[in-house]
């Protein structure tokens, strides 16, 4: 493909997590704003939000099965979508515990649900889709503003920050692997949104947050490295 072929060729995003909340908001957005995407769900025998907007979008709107937690269904995946060209892989899927729950108290089983959807989860998938992404391309997770452990002074929701301290940390091991490469990376901290997990006294909304969020991510591409940003695109202390 020439340079001026790939400057016109449309560009696709992947996002793991699309069914709902931010993950589907956000691959809605970057659909009106011109790109193709690959959305995931957990199964695709159930009807999601995802379905529909694959059903307005005239072929822009591709929908595959992945459940984070469950690895052996990455390498169908990426088979699958093996030549498609991502220029975008957006990882959002996350989950969260009982936010009053002290870390000693937790059952074990809650707590590997919660490390693995969040932490492990999302690493598996990044590892086995990373050679998808172009090499001027951008890899993007959410993260959460929790996850600092400097910002750390009132404590509470024990684990959900312990699993998104530990997704910061994975992704700064991913990162200096990747240090030789022109990829931009991102933990991006989206802020307490209004969604399932969210709750609703969360203060933004996510029709307010997703298209800053969009432009968070847009505004990253072309700048190799690792960078943890607000919605804002801040820098979120570690």
């Amino acid at each position: 493909m020439s340079s001026t072929a790939e400057d016109r060729r449309t560009p696709t995003a992947l996002v793991v997590g699309a069914s709902r909340g931010l993950g589907h908001a956000m691959a809605a957005e970057l659909l009106d704003r011109g790109w193709d995407v690959v959305g995931t769900v957990r199964d695709t025998t159930a009807r999601t939000p995802l379905h529909d907007l694959a059903d307005r979008a005239g072929g822009r709107v591709g929908v595959e099965r992945l459940d984070v937690n469950e690895p052996e269904h990455l390498p169908p995946l990426r088979e699958r979508l093996a030549g498609r060209g991502i220029d975008l892989l957006l990882v959002a899927a996350g989950t969260t515990n009982n936010q009053t729950t002290p870390v000693g108290a937790i059952s074990t089983e809650d707590f590997v649900e919660v490390m693995t959807t969040n932490a492990l989860g999302p690493m598996r998938a990044i590892e086995a889709l990373k050679d998808l992404v172009s090499p001027t391309g951008l890899i993007a997770v959410l993260s959460s503003g929790q996850g600092s452990i400097t910002n750390n002074t009132a404590g509470g929701r024990e684990v959900y920050r312990g699993s998104k301290a530990a997704l910061n940390m994975f992704m700064r091991g991913f990162a200096a692997r990747q240090a030789g490469t022109r990829r931009a990376l991102v933990l991006l901290a989206p802020g307490w949104i209004r969604t399932d997990l969210g709750g609703p006294d969360a203060p933004y909304t996510v029709e307010e947050s997703t298209p800053l969020l969009v432009d968070v991510l847009l505004s990253r591409m072309g700048t190799p490295g690792l960078a943890y940003l607000d919605r804002s695109g801040d820098t979120v202390p570690w």
